[in-house]
């Protein structure tokens, strides 16, 4: 396939650090007119109205996550992410405001009870790639995305930090590249979604195997040779791979990405470029939106003010 040009990169925004960050912050707060919390849906909200007003991007995506207790990877593993809770009636509700925004000020937006954002992200980077010559900037501070950034110019950006990781961060950082990030969290775990790895094997162990050998599958194909490297502990830790075979395994699935979801039933899993393009926002329907969800008026004011300023540029 021919690539395309385009003006600039293309931003894959995850959704839920933003929400999240808003819900749990001290210093966002707002309340409906009955004194119902609005505080994850009022900071997001401002959040990507600041966002667009800033960066201006000819492409953008907003990845939603729906898939906690119901996605694939709970059917493959059900202790995968059990320290997290699922959202009460009112935090439910202003997820499902959050959707329902983006597309209302003109912003594809996408979202799966089967796959998790990251996936959505994965898939629609991976889809770009192959119709344009574009860099990816995915806009998160989750560390698992770094395994995406396959050019020198792709970035995982921490916005709110304004920290920008690129492939020579992510080397710099853990001592692996970011395609390796699957199996550093196959070997070492990841506590944060509850991805074991193998017991008494953690990051440093792990950056060393794979500095000798590419991947998970490359260090099972040569497990004799394990017990020789220069690794303190080489051969209890041969012991440990071999016992714990199955279990790594299964921890590098949880922590891959999936790029390639094609389901009909997925709309993320067949878009173009064309459709990330952001449109004209709707001011009458997003002043019913904060009507609707009961805005009291100063905060109305004030996000009809930030789009008012997003939609004059």
């Amino acid at each position: 396939m021919s690539h395309l040009l385009t003006p600039g990169p293309v931003y894959l925004i995850d959704a839920s650090i933003y929400i999240f960050r808003a819900h749990f912050s001290p210093y966002v707060e707002c309340h409906d007119e009955n004194g119902e919390d609005l505080s994850a849906l009022y900071g997001f909200m401002s959040f990507l109205f600041q966002f667009m007003r800033r960066v201006q991007p000819s492409h953008v995506a907003i990845a939603h996550d729906a898939s906690l207790f119901c996605g694939f990877r709970h059917k493959l593993c059900g202790n995968y992410k059990s320290n997290r809770e699922l959202p009460d009636e009112n935090l439910e509700m202003q997820l499902t405001g959050c959707s329902e925004f983006c597309s209302i000020i003109g912003l594809a937006s996408f979202v799966s009870k089967v796959y998790e954002g990251d996936d959505i992200i994965g898939t629609i980077a991976n889809r770009v790639r192959a119709e344009s010559d574009c860099d990816v900037h995915i806009i998160s501070r989750d560390k698992d995305l770094v395994q995406l950034l396959q050019k020198e110019a792709d970035c995982l950006w921490d916005y709110g930090n304004n920290r920008k990781r690129f492939r020579a961060n992510v080397v710099d950082e853990f001592g692996i590249f970011p395609e390796q990030f699957p199996d550093y969290l196959g070997l070492s775990g990841d506590s944060v979604d509850c991805i074991s790895g193998i017991p008494g094997v953690g990051p440093v162990k792990a950056k060393e195997l794979l500095n000798r050998f590419s991947s998970l599958e490359a260090i099972y194909g040569n497990l004799d040779k394990v017990r020789d490297l220069p690794i303190r502990g080489a051969g209890r830790l041969t012991e440990l791979l071999r016992e714990h075979c199955e279990l790594a395994k299964l921890s590098k699935v949880l922590a891959t990405i999936v790029c390639n979801v094609e389901d009909p039933e997925e709309s993320f899993g067949h878009v173009v470029l064309e459709e990330l393009k952001p449109e004209q926002m709707n001011k009458g329907l997003f002043g019913d939106f904060l009507k609707n969800y009961k805005f009291r008026t100063r905060d109305r004011e004030r996000l009809m003010t930030l789009a008012h300023r997003v939609s004059k540029q």
